[in-house]
């Protein structure tokens, strides 16, 4: 009996060194020298997703704060963005009926934006 424990043991411990040899392998093939090292070395994690790690805090997260962040920042630039231009288009209305002369040109600076000519 104690011969098969030895058994069942040695081979327990090769195919652990066969294993172990079998992913040196993998890893040397893969491996591409100054290239592989560099692209390690780029590799950067934001500071805030390593402090979430060590707080011992899930980073997913810190992920779905940071989409939801900018989903907020997002919302308020379209807002922004929407202000101006409804402002842009005001402007012109108004410069139009200040300065009938300048139409020409105002339409193509509102155009020229995005905006449509004033009437």
């Amino acid at each position: 009996m104690a011969s098969t424990d030895g058994l069942d043991q040695v081979e327990e411990q090769l195919k652990a060194v066969i294993d172990n040899l079998y992913m040196l392998i993998c890893q040397a093939h893969e491996f591409r020298g100054q290239q592989t090292t560099e692209a390690m070395t780029f590799e950067i994690l934001p500071p805030e997703v390593i402090e979430y790690v060590e707080r011992s805090r899930n980073p997913d997260i810190y992920t779905r704060e940071f989409v939801e962040l900018v989903q907020k920042l997002n919302q308020q630039l379209k807002g922004r963005s929407q202000a101006f231009a409804d402002f842009r288009d005001i402007l012109a209305r108004e410069m139009t009926g200040a300065l009938p002369d300048c139409k020409q040109d105002i339409t193509m600076v509102v155009e020229s934006t995005g905006g449509k000519a004033p009437a």
